[in-house]
């Protein structure tokens, strides 16, 4: 998941994937909460899974955690 997370944003905010690794946050990215919601709708049409964040998540790693939680 967070390769694929990864790859995500990489292609999404143009970033080589190299720069990106489970401790970069969304706050380095200046993701606002509409980028994050629309990551999130992409992602759940793409894995069939309800992601609605209980709690927020500071970063990719935090973010694939949670998916995988949810796919088990």
């Amino acid at each position: 998941m967070l390769e694929k997370l990864i790859n995500y944003l990489s292609k999404e905010m143009d970033i080589p994937a190299q720069e990106l690794n489970r401790d970069t946050t969304f706050e380095s990215l200046h993701l606002d909460s509409l980028d994050t919601v629309e990551m999130l709708m992409d992602l759940e049409a793409e894995l069939g899974v309800d992601l609605e964040l209980e709690d927020k998540v500071a970063t990719i790693g935090e973010l694939a955690d949670f998916i995988e939680s949810k796919l088990d």
